[in-house]
C-alpha cells in the first residue's frame, strides 16, 4: 500500500511540472485523493458491499469534484491533473499511465446493461473538455484531443480531435526528393521537420516535390527527343536560384530574354 502511494505522488511530480513539494501534492491536488479514494470505493464494491462503495465515491466526489464509479477499474500511475467535472461511468477500465485533464467523461450512450463505457489502453492521455462515449477501445498511446468527441475506436499511438473525433495524420519527416530540391533552389527549408510544423512551409514543401517530378520528367522527355534528332539539344536545366527581393539600388537585369530580341 504504501509503494503505491509513493508511487501515485512520483507520478504527479513527473507529469506536472506545477508540483513543488510532497506536502503540497498530498494537500492541493485532487486527482490524487479521487484515486484513493476509488481504491476503497472500489474494493467496497468487489466484495458485495456495493451501496457503501457508493456512498464513499459521493463523498469524494463532493470533496474533489472529481466522480469516479466505484465499479470502474483503473491501472496504476493514473494521473487526473486539475479534475474538476471529470466523470469515469461504471463498467468503463482504464489501463496503466492514462493522464485526464479536467472535464473529461468516460461516459455511455446507452441504458442497456453491461458493457457501455470505454476502455482505455495504456499511455492515454485525454485533453480537457473531452467526452469519450461508448463500449469500444481507446488503443495504447493514443493522443485525444481538447473538447473532442470520441464515438468509435481509436487505434493505437493515434491522436483524434474534433466532433466527432476523428484522427489527424502525423507530420512525415521530408523526403530526400524534397530536401535535394529545397537546397538547389536556395531555398532554408524551414518548417519541414516534425519538430517545426508550419501550414507555409507544408505547402511550399509540396512545391517543391511537385517542380522536382517535373524537373525529372521534361530531363527525360529532352532525352528522348535527342535520340529521336539529334539535331535536338540534350536538355540540361540549371540551377533555379532565388530572386534578391530584398537589395536595394538598380533594377535587376532580366535572367533570359525572349527568343529574337536584339541583344543592346
Amino acid at each position: 500500500m504504501l509503494g503505491r502511494i509513493r508511487e501515485d505522488i512520483r507520478v504527479v511530480f513527473e507529469r506536472d511540472p506545477a508540483a513543488r513539494t510532497v506536502w503540497e501534492v498530498l494537500t492541493c491536488y485532487p486527482g490524487l485523493k479521487a484515486v484513493w479514494a476509488h481504491r476503497l470505493s472500489h474494493w467496497l464494491w468487489r466484495h458485495g458491499f456495493k451501496w457503501l462503495g457508493r456512498l464513499l465515491s459521493q463523498i469524494a466526489r463532493w470533496f474533489t469534484l472529481i466522480e469516479i464509479h466505484p465499479g470502474a477499474k483503473i491501472g496504476r500511475r493514473l494521473f487526473i491533473d486539475h479534475g474538476a467535472g471529470v466523470v469515469i461511468g461504471e463498467t468503463a477500465e482504464i489501463g496503466d499511465d492514462v493522464t485526464l485533464y479536467q472535464g473529461v467523461t468516460l461516459g455511455g450512450i446507452s441504458w442497456a446493461k453491461g458493457k457501455r463505457h470505454p476502455t482505455l489502453g495504456n499511455n492515454v492521455v485525454v485533453g480537457s473538455g473531452a467526452q469519450v462515449l461508448g463500449p469500444f477501445v481507446v488503443g495504447d498511446g493514443a493522443r485525444v484531443g481538447s473538447n473532442a468527441v470520441v464515438v468509435k475506436p481509436v487505434p493505437p499511438g493515434a491522436t483524434v480531435v474534433g466532433i466527432p473525433a476523428r484522427a489527424v495524420q502525423e507530420p512525415r519527416p521530408p523526403s530526400e526528393k524534397l530536401l535535394i530540391m529545397a537546397k538547389k533552389m536556395g531555398f532554408d527549408a524551414y518548417g519541414l521537420s516534425q519538430d517545426m510544423p508550419d501550414p507555409v512551409a507544408d505547402a511550399i514543401g509540396a512545391m517543391l516535390d511537385h517542380i522536382h517530378e517535373l524537373d525529372d520528367r521534361i530531363m527525360e522527355l529532352g532525352k528522348f527527343l535527342h535520340r529521336l534528332d539529334a539535331r535536338m539539344p540534350d536538355l540540361e536545366l540549371k540551377k533555379l536560384e532565388l530572386p534578391d527581393f530584398g537589395s536595394e539600388g538598380s533594377e535587376r537585369e532580366p535572367r533570359a530574354r525572349v527568343r529574337g530580341q536584339n541583344q543592346p
